[in-house]
């Protein structure tokens, strides 16, 4: 089996097209993979690091309202769609999978064009453009969230997969997760996060309520402030505090974080789709403050299906402030049974075997060519 995977510009549309890989690798041994990203984008950092071939395009995304750019980016779509041509003729795939993100626009139609099958995932409860236009030329559109299939009326066959990412962090060793932090086995665990980079807001929600954490004493508190905000944000803790106590963690980073999640009692995050998928997969309750800086705010509409079906609440950025947190926070780790409820409504909308469904498509895809 060939495969070409593309998408890009953020971790949330490259993780789920390395979870395919993966799962391909382990039904198909002797599966052949080619990534197409940007050269901008951080899949040319992140995917050689995963030892997945990668080749680059120059492509920018379109702007929402009437600009000059726009006309450039027409320009590249079209070089894009040539270039796409050559790489894909080259190598030869049986299959093209589009996981979201401006990259995949002209490789995913470049297939289409040349008559290879094409999967399109979409992560979010609300399709971003270059899905929506991609719909009509693929084979088939894979949707993260059962009930949004309708979200796409023009295309041929759309299917409710889940997120692949949610297959990654089920082999998760939660014995490592506790170790890794420092933190004794079976400890409870209040996981707080701002995204990859980290979250300014967050981390003032974080400082803020720091004084409050003794409340808590019996549950250690992970704040993982990003890179940018680490030093600021554990300084100012310091500040706040006079000491750091055994009890709150503060770390710029975490790189095993599936098995961090594993041993997580509670996490409080973003809404992307990716990160869903993940503490769905594991049956996580959380607390979400969605992020109010992206395209159709649709990480608003991701954390409403969850707060929706019981598996979290949901506070808006604007509401945000560090007594609101911790109260929330305080109520769900104080209630056995409402983190019991929140787990098992959580873990009802995971679909752990996301990555082997997409699997099973892309079979009858190459069965039907």
């Amino acid at each position: 089996m060939r495969v070409v995977l593309t998408g890009g510009g953020t971790g949330g549309h490259i993780y789920p097209a390395v979870a395919i890989a993966r799962q391909c690798e382990a039904e198909e041994p002797n599966a052949a993979f080619l990534y197409i990203g940007s050269k901008q984008g951080l899949e040319s950092k992140l995917v050689p690091q995963e030892n997945l071939p990668f080749e680059s395009i120059d492509i920018t995304g379109f702007r929402r309202k009437l600009s000059f750019d726009n006309v450039k980016t027409v320009m590249r779509f079209l070089k894009g769609v040539s270039a796409s041509k050559k790489l894909l003729s080259d190598f030869k795939p049986d299959i093209v999978i589009g996981t979201g993100g401006y990259v995949c626009g002209p490789v995913v139609y470049a297939a289409s064009k040349l008559g290879i099958p094409t999967i399109i995932h979409e992560q979010n409860a609300i399709p971003g453009l270059t899905n929506q236009f991609l719909s009509r030329y693929a084979s088939t559109v894979a949707v993260s969230f059962e009930g949004s299939e309708s979200s796409f009326p023009k295309a041929k066959r759309v299917v409710y997969t889940g997120n692949p990412r949610a297959t990654t962090v089920q082999s998760a060793n939660r014995e490592r997760g506790f170790a890794s932090l420092g933190i004794p086995m079976n400890s409870r665990i209040v996981l707080i996060v701002g995204g990859s980079r980290g979250a300014k807001a967050i981390n003032a929600a974080m400082i803020g309520m720091a004084p409050k954490l003794k409340l808590l004493p019996d549950v250690h508190f992970v704040y993982v402030t990003g890179e940018l905000y680490f030093e600021g944000t554990r300084e100012a803790v310091r500040s706040e505090l006079g000491t750091m106590p055994n009890h709150l963690h503060v770390v710029p980073y975490v790189h095993n974080m599936p098995e961090v999640l594993a041993a997580t009692s509670l996490i409080v995050n973003r809404a992307g789709a990716s990160f869903l998928a993940e503490i769905t997969s594991l049956g996580i309750p959380s607390v979400l403050i969605p992020s109010p800086n992206v395209t159709n705010n649709h990480q608003e509409a991701n954390a409403r299906r969850l707060e929706d079906a019981g598996a979290s609440s949901m506070i808006l950025e604007k509401d945000l402030t560090a007594d609101h947190l911790f109260a929330r926070i305080e109520e769900i780790m104080s209630s056995p049974g409402m983190r019991e409820s929140m787990s098992n409504a959580s873990r009802l909308l995971g679909k752990p075997d996301s990555a082997a469904v997409i699997i099973q498509e892309i079979r009858r895809l190459i069965r039907s060519r």
